[in-house]
């Protein structure tokens, strides 16, 4: 794909690899960010998981024309890493989605983000890697600036917080598995196979859960909102994530990804007419801060 023909091109022309790497996952989190209000918008007429599986079932459409040009051996061990990848990734957008039936959105989107202390957590705890010191400090960072720009209500502890940390935990599990694997598979099978899995989970759930799934209005607000999340949000978006963990690691990876919803805050600023507290601004500004102390 093109990203990959530029990162190429740019590491042949002596620019740092991990800082190539790293500009790629930013972009990737911003992506995410921006596409946020579009789901909002998306999801008022369309059910959630219904919406989830045209969305992820468009991107595999796209992945699976690419990887059938560039994939000349299909090995087992690659579609189980997109099984595996898949799973984990489908249960942690289900276990967000019913987090945020009994619980604010605000409390469930700062849980969420406390993946950036699970990730160097686990990396040492399961699979005993070392977490350079700045790491730990810019996560610690990272989740007070999360915890300023997203709360805005006292936080309890029931069942939809229990949610949403056992999504942190999955998306924190996703990260690092996706570092392993990244490094010993063929990207292009394993983030076709992943796809696949979510978006045949999220029919699944649909069908169970959700009145509709087929048969769902087709405004231009989903169409939309499809097309951007299914192509950016989701096929480049973890095409890019696999690659690059190749030369980042997760404990950074996650840093970065951080930068989701304060790019998510900042369009809802520009786009949506939403004005910044004086608290999401030291938010942001903590959030920048710790990505700037994990590259230095």
């Amino acid at each position: 794909m093109l990203f990959i023909i530029i990162f190429q091109y740019n590491t042949n022309m002596k620019i740092n690899i991990n800082i190539k790497a790293e500009l790629m996952l930013a972009s990737v989190a911003i992506f995410w960010g921006v596409t946020f209000l579009m789901m909002q918008d998306a999801i008022e007429t369309v059910p959630v998981y219904s919406f989830l599986f045209y969305r992820f079932f468009l991107a595999f459409v796209i992945m699976f024309i690419i990887s059938y040009k560039k994939t000349k051996v299909l090995r087992p061990k690659d579609l189980f890493y997109g099984l595996v990848l898949g799973v984990i990734l489908f249960f942690s957008y289900a276990s967000q989605t019913f987090a945020l039936l009994y619980t604010q959105s605000t409390v469930v989107a700062f849980l969420t983000g406390l993946m950036v202390v699970f990730v160097p957590f686990f990396s040492y705890i399961l699979f005993r890697q070392h977490i350079p010191t700045k790491v730990i400090v810019a996560s610690i960072i990272a989740s007070i600036g999360l915890y300023y720009l997203t709360m805005n209500s006292s936080l309890e502890f029931g069942l939809g917080e229990a949610l949403a940390i056992f999504c942190a935990v999955l998306f924190a599990l996703h990260l690092l598995y996706t570092d392993i694997f990244s490094k010993k598979c063929e990207i292009f099978v394993v983030v076709t196979a992943q796809l696949f899995v979510v978006a045949l989970l999220s029919m699944l759930f649909s069908l169970i859960f959700e009145q509709k799934t087929f048969d769902i209005p087709m405004s231009q607000t989903f169409f939309i909102a499809l097309i951007v999340t299914s192509v950016f949000a989701t096929a480049y978006a973890f095409l890019v994530q696999t690659y690059m963990q190749k030369f980042v690691t997760a404990s950074k990876t996650v840093i970065i990804f951080v930068l989701e919803p304060l790019s998510a805050a900042f369009y809802g600023m520009f786009v949506g007419g939403e004005v910044f507290l004086f608290w999401q601004i030291i938010g942001a500004g903590l959030i920048i801060l710790a990505t700037i102390i994990s590259q230095i």
